[in-house]
């Protein structure tokens, strides 16, 4: 009399979760740790194009002292081939080209973008967020390695993939039969344009630098580039 019975449970098993529960957090977490395609945002200083291409090709290194020993090197490869790169190629002759491109205030474009595939032995491909297109330099060249710059009219970044907040390097350079990539570019762009992250060259409004004079659109600064020797412009 006056014994206390005590009766302890035995602790329910722990109910495993159910598959299409775990299969629906291991989804997200792939989701979350996934590559993504993005824009690296490089300074708007006349030499974006150069900075872009040395940090895709350089596999994600940025280097913002890379232009000058650039435009040396593309002033180098024209001067070295009159025949293939004459006036009516690069709109003017060899010699002032090679001074030109070398000058700070000079934009890269099409013909050092051209250059500059051929003198890294690979694919660069230049998104444009105007009209979603992709101008493949290098395409029909045979080259395994292909890197990626996205275009707004005015300005060049490089795409690289990467994983986000992460520390993984990102990755710069694609193999040429990576065509997932091609698409996820288009996809960048694409989502630009709706957002009109984009300049329209032949309406937008620049001002000479030398002598303040405005202009409109790119062919009007070609021109009175061409009649004044004028090559710095800045945008309104």
């Amino acid at each position: 009399a006056g014994d206390t019975l005590i009766v302890e449970e035995e602790p329910s098993p722990a109910q495993p979760a159910s598959p299409a529960l775990a299969k629906r957090a291991m989804s997200s977490a792939a989701r979350e740790a996934a590559p993504v395609l993005a824009r690296r945002v490089v300074p708007a200083d006349n030499s974006c194009l150069f900075t872009s291409v040395s940090y895709v090709v350089e596999g994600g290194v940025y280097d913002p002292a890379c232009a000058p020993e650039m435009r040396s090197l593309i002033a180098q490869i024209v001067a070295s081939d009159p025949e293939s790169y004459c006036e009516a190629v690069l709109g003017k002759t060899n010699r002032e080209y090679c001074e030109w491109i070398r000058k700070e205030e000079t934009w890269g474009g099409a013909i050092e973008v051209s250059i500059l595939s051929k003198f890294y032995q690979c694919e660069i491909c230049v998104v444009d967020t105007q009209t979603v297109r992709i101008d493949r330099f290098g395409e029909d060249a045979g080259y395994t390695k292909r890197v990626l710059l996205i275009y707004d009219g005015i300005h060049y970044d490089p795409l690289e993939r990467k994983i986000p907040d992460s520390d993984v390097p990102p990755q710069t350079i694609f193999s040429t039969a990576d065509d997932i990539v091609l698409a996820q570019a288009l996809e960048l762009a694409d989502d630009a344009r709706r957002k009109r992250q984009f300049t329209d060259v032949n309406r937008f409004t620049l001002r000479c630098m030398v002598c303040q004079k405005g202009l409109t659109g790119q062919a009007e600064a070609r021109e009175h580039a061409k009649e004044t020797g004028h090559t710095n412009f800045g945008e309104v």
